[in-house]
């Protein structure tokens, strides 16, 4: 599986606010073991979705006024932006079913 897009404050706006198709946002950071564990899932539906979803991860500690303008308070969180507004929030890990469940009638 290839290495996932990192996205930062300097490109937030370009990659995801003004991104054509729906954009999945992983919030996380190294030293988070639940992020760890969501990562293969993450990785998985960016393949299942390739051509339909944009999914990056953005690091919470490099990027901490991204944190606060979306009011992350704990990782991992995943957004899912449409046309640049906030589709869907998930805070902390789930299992692949309950996110696919959550994210799928906004793709």
């Amino acid at each position: 599986m290839a290495d996932m897009q990192y996205v930062n404050e300097l490109d937030f706006q370009n990659e995801v606010l003004n991104a054509s198709e729906p954009v999945l946002v992983d919030f996380t950071a190294t030293w988070c073991q639940p992020c760890k564990m969501l990562d293969p899932i993450v990785k998985q539906l960016a393949q299942d979705w390739q051509g339909r979803v944009k999914v990056v991860k953005l690091d919470a500690d490099q990027n901490p006024n991204l944190m606060v303008q979306y009011g992350v308070l704990g990782i991992p969180t995943l957004m899912l932006f449409k046309h640049g507004e906030i589709k869907e929030r998930i805070s902390g890990f789930q299992t692949r079913d309950k996110l696919v469940g959550k994210l799928t009638p906004h793709i």
